[in-house]
């Protein structure tokens, strides 16, 4: 099937229409504010690969066919002068590879919607805006000056979206996560909201628990007058989402309560992307959260303890090398009296390495291939960062908050991760040893002695272990291994 509607579904295929498009389905059925959207699905991704990167007249054919559904419910034109309609054009895999892939937004504005969004709006300064994200980001994704027929810009974004499948990024990615290369990606389209709009508008990425420390209340980042690309680029630096409740709290409450609903419908913790535009709550993604070792073990206990898993699925939650991760050694406290402290930031992923800092990317392959121990350090990183960041020990960052590309792509692969240091902190901490504490956002000078981790004074750990033990009836093997034998014993 080529192309599906958000909404006229109960259920839909993962696997046929992707990550995204599938959490789009499922707000909608749980009665959510959802833009209006279209999704191409894998299939046409692999039919796009099988034909040299070309689309075909029925693909065509059919996105013209959904642009203008798309239009008569929501009452605007595409390419129109108006009330105009832009649309963003999203990848979505499978499973989830966040940052790897592309998107672009606000397809459909050139010179003479530029105008016409002013006229609508009364604001030259938010038509501007808009018309010069979508530019930066045309020319950046698809690699060349945005024609100015939004039809051609929006069969641009599509190819150019399908290609970023098989991107050198994408690539390594997969290889890393034992991903198979076969899966391809779909395409959303979908009609966009702006959060750059007014001064009751704003992007932000809310989750419904701590993925970097397990804690069990909600937690965010809110960026007045953005939108959603901002905040998960690292590129700017968002306020915490009590700012939102403070600004605006009928739509802090809103939100909130859309997440407990998604948490539910989940059984496990969200990842949740949302916009407001001029007071109203926009719902643009929900997925299962990235989160640290650490988190991930105090998630499991919580969700189990609230009754939203059963132990089992609990155990079947965290992964041994998670358990593996938090047993690990860390900075001794001893060690911590008189150490010289290089640079602070925002905790992103909790844990303890030592390294040399690198500010290059190829450079951190290099050292690693011989190696030596690196700590990738970035003013922020993008997704073309991704084989250095596997490669590294730790990773630091001079902006970008807690919900940054640095921080989740960190937290999936377990690596000790500090963010926000301050623009121009670390360029200096080049060819340095250093130990990077990623629980308490500290970056040491040289390598500092550690301590053996155990479950003593670590409740969730404990209690883990506790039901893993439980299940194979070992109370004395190491805790990785013995939590291993339980999962695999599960079913």
């Amino acid at each position: 099937m080529t192309l599906l509607w958000m909404g006229e579904h109960a259920d839909l295929d993962r696997e046929l229409v992707g990550g995204k498009a599938h959490s789009l389905n499922k707000m909608h059925a749980l009665g959510l504010s959802v833009p209006p959207a279209f999704v191409l699905t894998t299939d046409v991704c692999r039919e796009f690969n099988a034909a040299g990167g070309q689309l075909g007249s029925e693909v065509t054919d059919a996105v013209r066919d959904a642009v203008a559904e798309l239009e008569r419910r929501t009452g605007r034109g595409f390419g129109g002068t108006d009330r105009p309609l832009l649309v963003s054009v999203r990848s979505g895999a499978a499973r989830s590879m966040p940052g790897m892939m592309d998107t672009v937004l606000n397809l459909g504005i050139n010179a003479e919607v530029e105008k016409a969004l002013h006229a609508l709006t009364g604001d030259q300064t938010y038509a501007a805006d808009t018309h010069r994200r979508f530019i930066e980001q045309f020319e950046r994704v698809v690699g060349v000056a945005p024609p100015s027929d939004p039809w051609e810009q929006l069969l641009a974004a599509i190819t150019a979206v399908f290609r970023s499948w098989n991107s050198p990024r994408a690539i390594a990615y997969r290889g890393h996560h034992g991903i198979s290369d076969d899966g391809g990606t779909a395409v959303t389209v979908q009609a966009m909201v702006f959060g750059n709009l007014d001064d009751r508008s704003g992007t932000g990425v809310l989750f419904t628990r701590n993925p970097l420390t397990g804690d069990q209340a909600p937690y965010g980042e809110w960026l007045p007058l953005g939108q959603g690309e901002d905040v998960v680029s690292g590129r700017h630096d968002p306020l915490r989402l009590d700012a939102l409740a403070e600004q605006q709290p009928g739509v802090h409450a809103q939100l909130l309560a859309a997440a407990t609903q998604l948490e539910l419908a989940g059984k496990d913790v969200q990842d949740i992307e949302f916009t407001v535009e001029s007071g109203r709550l926009w719902m643009l993604q929900s997925r299962a959260a990235k989160r640290s070792p650490d988190a991930a073990v105090r998630l499991a206990v919580g969700l189990r303890e609230d009754g939203i898993l059963s132990t089992d699925e609990a155990l079947l939650m965290v992964t041994p090398e998670q358990v593996a991760a938090v047993c690990r050694p860390r900075v001794a406290p001893e060690a911590r009296v008189g150490a010289t402290v290089l640079a602070r930031g925002e905790p992103a992923c909790p844990g303890t390495a030592s390294g040399r800092v690198v500010l290059d990317v190829e450079e951190a392959e290099d050292l690693a291939d011989d190696d030596v121990a690196v700590v990738l350090a970035r003013p922020t990183t993008d997704p073309d960062d991704v084989a250095g960041m596997i490669a590294s020990v730790a990773i630091l960052t001079e902006i970008g908050g807690s919900t940054s590309h640095a921080a989740v792509v960190s937290r999936e692969l377990g690596t000790p991760c500090v963010v926000g240091c301050g623009p121009g902190t670390l360029g200096p901490l080049a060819g340095r040893e250093v130990t990077v504490d990623g629980a308490t956002g500290e970056v040491f000078d040289g390598v500092l002695a550690i301590a053996p981790g155990t479950e003593d004074g670590n409740p969730a750990l404990a209690t883990l272990g506790g039901w893993a033990r439980a299940r194979v009836g070992d109370t004395d093997g190491p805790l990785p291994t013995v939590f291993a034998a339980a999962r695999k014993n599960i079913g």
